[in-house]
């Protein structure tokens, strides 16, 4: 929409412009009419100086109902003075202020005005053209008068044009001094009487212009009002043509329909879709109005605050810290993206109000991303020596663990970028799986962290909480990598078989990508938001038993067995590592006190069954309190603590070590089994008894499985009867009864298999087992034994209880093989492939009477 700007005086009020602040205006401008009828306007103040709001509104001209405005436009022949326009479109009847700055357009109009002629107005296709010729303007233009001419201070002509008639440029015949054109004039069809749709449309078209200038505007009242009472529909049509459509192509468009009805009715189509918009465009502003001010008005009041507190000398305490967290952010070896994100998110905090809730939150969001180690790794140790000897200090035995850290040293020290392996310990309790990570943080001079997994059910846990909840923070892995310091720490990931689930997530699920070289390099926290590399960090997982851990997450270990410890081992860690750990704890030193050798082994038989050394370093801890009560005391004290002394300690023994009952009885045969806590010798008892009919009963507090065993041994040694020379009757007329002693302890597992078929075919043949032996095996069916697991444990179970022999199935071999050999020491194995070589070694023909 064109508005123009003019100023008003007592002789030009139906010419100009009406401002606002007509009183300002009017003091500031000077205006004088010289001898030609120009009006030269000077200013008596700086444009510059005036700082209130000037309005502009279109020029409304005062007529008759039915004047046409061609007074005069008869005396016009076919030759025009022709002025280009650009972007404008005047319309007969309608007044409109024209800046003329060619100076072919100020020698033509200074020529007009003297010579009180007529001149042809038509607009340009292309505004960019300074020398426009017949091809640059549009064909239809209208025939103008000249009311007016202002020169204005700043130098330019301002002329008031009112249009009279349209006419047709045929062409142009002269170019010099300016443009003069041959003109056909046009005449505007009317209807010949009263038309009530013509004057409907003029309705129509009065009310929406009035609607349009009171929507985008602040016109004045006396404008409104001559258009409401303006009864010519010519002049009508043809000022909302010109001063509400802002496109000139459409205005021009208008001006070539020679129709008036059909102008109308176009006019009125525009003029509505105009209208849509502006109350499309207002809806959208109202909507978000109310936000944008409450917005706005938030801002204003904290510049306001931030004002008086820089008049006060205090700045705001909020600012100074965001700009210390830029400080901080500058020196951080983040990538591009997490800069980006960083800013963004300060940004995000210094709009919101410090009064406001959010603002904690994306405070401790912020610090949260800048608390990160981003790119900071701490430098590894590759002396190989010094590694290996780190590990020897601290922890006796473990030969392969140590192996593996020193390998992975040797190519890291190699290959700089090699990822961490994912390592998972598993064994018994109390062998040393957790400390063994702190051990391996040392000789790699790295940072330790260890996180408890067991019990874990909140998926949350693991990958933190979304910042949309109440309370949200960043997940266990995230936290304790920001408490190293470093990206790249020794991570143990304790107890990692006993991590749960239930309708708050699978915590297992999410540790596949901690625990996944391939993808840990771009770990997503809930929380953070932000990828995080973990494929620096070397994970070391512990576990008691594996059966409990999901396969894909196994896959993606590397296991490791740590079995338990043999006395001999456990003598040798509690005279290195436990006692003088003990003895500092209770500021004990070896003047005090000693322990002989045959003190530490009662501790290891009698007070203690374990794989591990947990409950021995607790014994040995509550020896020490009864010492370090009577130094504090100052009683007399032994120097070397016997096993009197243990007996006095700790009272009357716990165990009876587990000791070989002899072979006195058929049916009674010794087992060995496999436990969280280690090895141990189980004893398979079969005894018989007359009754009516085949009757086999199991006790002993056993699982399934064992049962199963049991079922399937009575099965094959009743189908094979006459290999082992037993009667077939004694199966029809007899009871069955198995029964492992020890019935409060649960048991369960293949693993008895062979033991419980040899029971049942020495109760059936009365034959003896043979003395010190000991077997372990799963039979099937058709008699083949099966290998088994936990040989290492069920070995030293075997030499605790000083058993000599021990049968195993043949591809149990390949497990002997890889332990040491002074786990074997004393003990000899006898393999097997078939349940009949079992009978045939352990029962000898020997029959009882």
């Amino acid at each position: 929409m064109l508005y123009n700007f003019a100023c008003k005086c007592s002789d030009y009020s139906q010419l100009f412009c009406i401002p606002l602040n007509l009183h300002y205006l009017c003091a500031s401008f000077q205006i004088n009419m010289d001898k030609k009828n120009i009006v030269r306007v000077q200013m008596q103040q700086s444009m510059e100086d005036i700082d209130e709001t000037i309005v502009a509104v279109p020029i409304l001209m005062e007529c008759d109902k039915d004047e046409d405005f061609s007074e005069g436009v008869e005396k016009v022949g076919d030759l025009l003075p022709i002025l280009p326009l650009r972007n404008m479109v005047l319309f007969p009847g309608v007044a409109m202020p024209v800046i003329a700055g060619r100076i072919k357009s100020m020698r033509m109009v200074r020529n007009a005005v003297q010579k009180k002629t007529f001149i042809g107005v038509s607009c340009q296709k292309d505004s960019a053209v300074d020398e426009p010729g017949l091809e640059d303007l549009y064909e239809v233009g209208t025939i103008a008068e000249i009311m007016r001419v202002l020169e204005m201070p700043d130098g330019t002509t301002t002329v008031i044009l009112q249009g009279k008639k349209r006419f047709r440029l045929k062409s142009i015949k002269e170019t010099e001094p300016f443009l003069i054109g041959k003109i056909e004039v046009l005449n505007d069809t009317r209807p010949k009487k009263q038309d009530g749709e013509l004057d409907a449309l003029a309705s129509t078209i009065k009310d929406l212009t009035i609607k349009i200038l009171t929507s985008t505007m602040d016109p004045p009242r006396d404008l409104i009002f001559s258009i409401r009472n303006n009864q010519n529909i010519l002049y009508l049509i043809n000022f909302a043509s010109c001063n509400i459509i802002s496109d000139a192509a459409v205005k021009q468009e208008l001006l070539a329909i020679n129709d008036l009805k059909d102008r109308a009715y176009r006019l009125l189509f525009i003029l509505n879709r105009e209208y849509q918009l502006i109350e499309l465009k207002t809806s959208i502003q109202m909507k978000t109005h109310e936000d944008i001010n409450k917005q706005q008005k938030e801002y204003f009041l904290q510049q306001q605050i931030k004002a008086i507190q820089k008049e006060l000398g205090s700045d705001n305490i909020n600012d100074i810290e965001v700009d210390e967290m830029r400080d901080k952010a500058k020196k951080k070896k983040w990538t591009k993206e997490v800069a980006e994100t960083f800013e963004k998110e300060v940004v995000k905090l210094e709009r919101l109000n410090p009064q406001s809730p959010d603002y904690s939150m994306q405070m401790q969001y912020v610090r949260e991303i800048l608390s990160l180690p981003w790119g900071e790794y701490s430098k590894d140790n590759f002396n190989l020596k010094r590694a290996e000897r780190i590990l020897n200090r601290d922890h006796y035995g473990m030969d392969k663990v140590k192996e593996r850290i020193i390998e992975h040293l040797a190519v890291l020290k190699l290959k700089k970028d090699l990822r961490s392996p994912i390592i998972c310990l598993y064994g018994p309790p109390g062998v040393g799986k957790t400390s063994l990570g702190k051990s391996i943080a040392e000789a790699l001079n790295r940072k330790y962290m260890r996180v408890s997994l067991g019990g874990l059910h909140d998926e949350a846990e693991i990958r933190g909480h979304r910042r949309t909840y109440i309370g949200a923070m960043a997940g266990r892995i995230i936290e304790s990598i920001k408490k190293a310091g470093t990206s790249n720490p020794v991570f143990v990931l304790d107890e990692i078989d006993k991590v749960g689930s239930d309708f708050k997530g699978d915590p297992a699920s999410a540790l596949l990508e901690v625990l996944d070289p391939e993808q840990n390099e771009h770990f997503h926290d809930n929380y953070l938001d932000i990828d995080y590399d973990l494929s620096k960090v070397m994970f070391i997982a512990t576990a008691n038993n594996l059966n409990t851990i999901s396969q894909p997450l196994l896959d993606r270990m590397e296991l490791i067995e740590v079995s338990g410890y043999i006395a001999e081992e456990k003598m040798q860690i509690a005279l290195k590592h436990l006692i003088p750990k003990q003895m500092n704890a209770h500021g004990i030193t070896e003047e005090n006190i000693k322990f002989d050798k045959p003190a530490i082994r009662l501790i290891i038989d009698s007070y203690t069954r374990e794989s591990g050394v947990r409950e021995l370093e607790k014994k040995i801890a509550k020896v020490m309190r009864k010492v370090a009560r009577k130094l504090a005391s100052g009683e007399k004290l032994s120097p070397v603590i016997t096993t009197t002394h243990i007996r006095e300690y700790l009272g009357v023994e716990e165990y009876n070590p587990d000791k070989y009952q002899g072979n006195d009885y058929a049916g009674v045969v010794t087992g060995l089994a496999w436990t969280a806590a280690g090895g141990e010798i189980l004893y398979v008892e079969t005894s018989l008894s007359k009754s009516k009919g085949s009757k086999l009963t199991i006790t002993g507090n056993l699982g399934d499985v064992m049962k199963e065993s049991a079922v399937i041994a009575l099965e094959y040694v009743r189908s094979h009867a006459d290999a082992f020379e037993i009667d077939e009757p004694a199966f029809e007329d007899r009871s069955v009864h198995i029964h492992v002693p020890e019935g409060a302890i649960p048991k369960d597992g293949p693993s008895a298999g062979i033991t419980m078929a040899t029971s049942l075919v020495s109760a059936f043949t009365k034959r003896k087992v043979r003395e010190n032996l000991a077997m372990t095996g799963e039979i099937t069916l058709r008699g083949k034994v099966l290998p088994v697991g936990g040989i290492k444990e069920k070995i030293l179970a075997a030499k605790r209880a000083g058993i000599k022999y021990i049968i195993l199935s043949d591809e149990n071999k390949k497990d002997i093989n890889e332990i040491k050999a002074e786990y074997l020491k004393g003990v000899t194995f006898h393999y097997v492939s078939d349940i009949a070589q079992v009978i045939d070694y352990a029962l000898p023909k020997a029959q009882t009477s």
